[in-house]
């Protein structure tokens, strides 16, 4: 690595055997006297939990505005209240013409789109407000998005009638006819952010000697250290060490997995037992992805649409599909309500890491903006009006949150999605069956 400007490149690399680390926004990138100048890098997520909602649960009550009283399903949002919007009244109507009720719901989530019956290869649903954004804001990204799931992509004998799998295995779609895989294993996610050229031999190599990709980089580290000041010096220091952890408890699993299977059996996969631990590495790989400037768009499926989870780690147990077709029996609306109410506190507990993350002028959740949400409704009846919609960060001083916002039933959902996309400076006339731009968001 060269350094040759007064200003450090934001483009800078720590670059070791296999292994290219991204740095985060530093202090010696800005050049003397431009500090001004310098406008926040916007990033984009999007995050889809599948089967519906409760929608009393979810919806709050009156007409809109700040004051608005939290529902169960909301509450978890309370210590991040200012960051967030909650809206009522959008709907994905279009999208359930093709039918095919969880398929199309999770497919056109992000675009207004029926999607074709077929259980062959010619699919066809459309593109997604995560690639619209990815055309501009992942031109100067190592990743130009990221495609995130608990899931895996192996289903059979799972899907609806007469529907591809592909419809509930890809929320993001980069044509028409180009669905997205999503990756489920954290140490290809983790590969994919430092460019680490590895096998499963090569990983057993470093599970047994506990080595790091870092160390591949440390002399690199040390002289671009002499060049900076002591805060960028505990910024950087931070960002390697919450690499360095992330890749720690991927270790940790693969070596668990290793003890449990014995020497005998393929390298682990090192993909999390427990679900609650995969979705917090993957989070904490997002943040790191977000923070290094490695990709700025992202999607996530928190679950796979029409997918049967329990959660006894809550009380749930259940399958989550199966309950959501509660048929107003109290007791499955209750356990609707506690898997609807956890999913949002894993919401919340990224925004907050966002929040609590520096990224230049302000933290990460300044300069973000999420959608969260699901393609159906109320998912005992698999209504396509009135989804539940939750929009978090400051987007660089463009999305003001602490309010619930109440539009005319039946809005596009799409409306919304091309004025988010105006918020992070990317302009799309027109997605699926949207009419317009919402006012006040």
């Amino acid at each position: 690595m060269f350094i040759t400007k007064k200003a450090l490149d934001r483009r800078t690399f720590l670059k070791g055997t296999g292994a290219v680390v991204a740095l985060p926004f530093l202090g010696a990138m800005v050049p003397a006297l431009a500090s001004s100048s310098v406008r926040p890098t916007p990033r984009m997520g999007f995050f889809y939990v599948p089967n519906g909602i409760h929608p009393p649960s979810f919806h709050p009550a009156g007409e809109g505005g700040p004051d608005y009283a939290f529902t169960p399903v909301l509450e978890p949002l309370a210590s991040i209240r200012e960051h967030v919007t909650v809206i009522t009244g959008l709907s994905n109507i279009a999208t359930a013409r093709g039918g095919g009720g969880h398929s199309s719901a999770h497919s056109g989530w992000l675009n207004g789109a029926p999607s074709k019956q077929t259980e062959g290869s010619d699919i066809r649903a459309g593109k997604t407000l995560d690639q619209y954004a990815a055309d501009v804001l992942g031109r100067d990204t190592l990743l130009r998005s990221l495609e995130l799931t608990t899931e895996s992509s192996i289903v059979a004998g799972l899907c609806e009638l007469g529907y591809s799998c592909v419809y509930r295995n890809s929320t993001s779609w980069l044509t028409p006819t180009t669905p997205l895989p999503h990756e489920n294993n954290p140490r290809a996610v983790f590969e994919r952010l430092f460019g680490t050229e590895s096998t499963p031999e090569a990983r057993a190599r470093e599970l047994a000697n506990d080595r790091s990709i870092l160390d591949s980089v440390a002399e690199e580290m040390k002289g671009l250290e002499r060049q900076l000041g002591v805060g960028d010096k505990r910024t950087v220091d931070d960002y390697l060490g919450a690499v360095r952890d992330v890749e720690a408890r991927i270790q940790k699993i693969e070596k668990h997995q290793t003890d449990q299977l014995g020497a005998d059996f393929p390298p682990p996969t090192g993909i999390p037992e427990d679900f609650r631990e995969h979705v917090g590495i993957l989070f904490d790989l997002l943040v790191l992805a977000y923070r290094g400037d490695i990709t700025r768009v992202s999607c996530t499926q928190i679950g796979r649409e029409n997918g049967n989870r329990s959660y006894p780690w809550i009380g749930v147990n259940g399958g989550h599909h199966s309950i959501t077709h509660h048929g107003n029996d109290p007791v499955k609306i209750a356990d609707q309500v506690k898997i609807d109410t956890y999913h949002m506190s894993l919401f919340k507990d990224f925004v907050a890491t966002l929040r609590d993350t520096p990224d230049g002028d302000g933290s990460l959740l300044d300069h973000s903006l999420l959608l969260y949400g699901c393609g159906l409704g109320d998912g005992n009846t698999h209504s396509f009006s009135n989804l539940p919609v939750v929009i978090a960060g400051g987007a660089a001083g463009n999305h003001r949150g602490g309010r619930h916002l109440v539009y005319p039933m039946d809005t596009p959902l799409m409306n919304a999605g091309v004025t988010l996309l105006d918020k992070v400076g990317v302009h799309v006339d027109r997605i699926g069956d949207s009419t317009g731009r919402l006012a006040h968001l």
